[in-house]
């Protein structure tokens, strides 16, 4: 699918009334997130421990939490943080994801089984449970839980790739690529992933909300983006010490993660019926 038809379906998106409200919330945390040391009120790592605690008010929007932090400047310079990892780990994934699923469905033989044997036994594990192993393999930290969570939705989009791949490698004009001397790699990359990336993207958009909903969990165990630098999960999690006392340490963050991943879900699913991916895929 070319570059035009995928800007002309992503502006009938926008058009939409749940493209519209979904992409604005997408790019007010995009900008939140860009812009959180210039917007954010106050330093995310400043404590004033005569203020802890303190309900929202105008001065604290969204209040304190139990070091006198500014909340509201933790959840966006945290925007930051959940983004870069869920975008760049959901982005290696895609990468390496749709390379293997599509050599493996192009070539087939021991390749295609020895890649298919890997992703199914990676698929039948839940994500968040490959991701704690892999964080606990090799220690917390931002690059890890990047890498933690790359693995983890590595499977989904190898297998995606390698069933879109073989259901068009016979097509008629992959045939008259070969015979016209056409390398390998040149039909894989020239004919193949270009007519199979569509459902992938927006598997890939769909898995970002996932992403980030799997970096908070990490960080609620204390097991992601470690302190000083501020992470919606580990703000939820500091936050349920203080539940009863100060509720809105645990909410803040609880709600922008739910605004974040309703966004991209809302936009992903408006993307698949501009695209009519499941049409297309039930043809194939």
């Amino acid at each position: 699918m070319t570059a035009p038809v995928y800007s002309g379906a992503l502006a009938s998106t926008i058009r939409t009334w749940r493209g519209g409200l979904s992409m604005l919330g997408i790019l007010l945390v995009v900008l939140g997130a860009v812009l959180a040391p210039w917007i954010a009120p106050y330093a995310y790592d400043i404590q004033n421990l005569s203020a802890t605690n303190q309900e929202p008010s105008w001065a604290h929007w969204l209040g304190t939490d139990e070091f006198g932090r500014d909340v509201l400047s933790r959840i966006i310079v945290g925007a930051r943080t959940s983004l870069t990892v869920a975008v760049t780990a959901i982005g290696v994934s895609v990468l390496v994801g749709m390379s293997l699923g599509a050599a493996a469905g192009y070539f087939g033989g021991f390749f295609d089984r020895m890649v298919t044997a890997v992703v199914d036994l990676t698929w039948s594990f839940p994500e968040v449970l490959i991701a704690l192993i892999f964080v606990a393999l090799i220690g917390p930290g931002l690059q890890s839980t990047m890498i933690a969570i790359s693995i983890a939705y590595l499977a989904q989009f190898a297998r995606l790739t390698r069933a879109q791949v073989m259901s068009i490698k016979n097509e008629t004009y992959v045939e008259a690529a070969v015979n016209l001397g056409a390398g390998h790699w040149h039909i894989v990359f020239r004919h193949l992933l270009p007519n199979a990336v569509t459902p992938v993207i927006v598997a890939g958009m769909l898995a970002t909300g996932d992403a980030i909903i799997l970096e908070a969990t990490l960080g609620f165990f204390g097991l992601g983006v470690q302190p000083p630098k501020p992470s919606w999960g580990a703000m939820m999690s500091s936050g349920t010490a203080q539940i009863f006392l100060a509720p809105w340490t645990i909410m803040g963050p609880g709600l922008a993660i739910a605004f974040t991943v309703i966004s991209i879900n809302l936009l992903g699913d408006a993307l698949i019926e501009s695209l009519d991916i499941r049409n297309r895929m039930r043809d194939n």
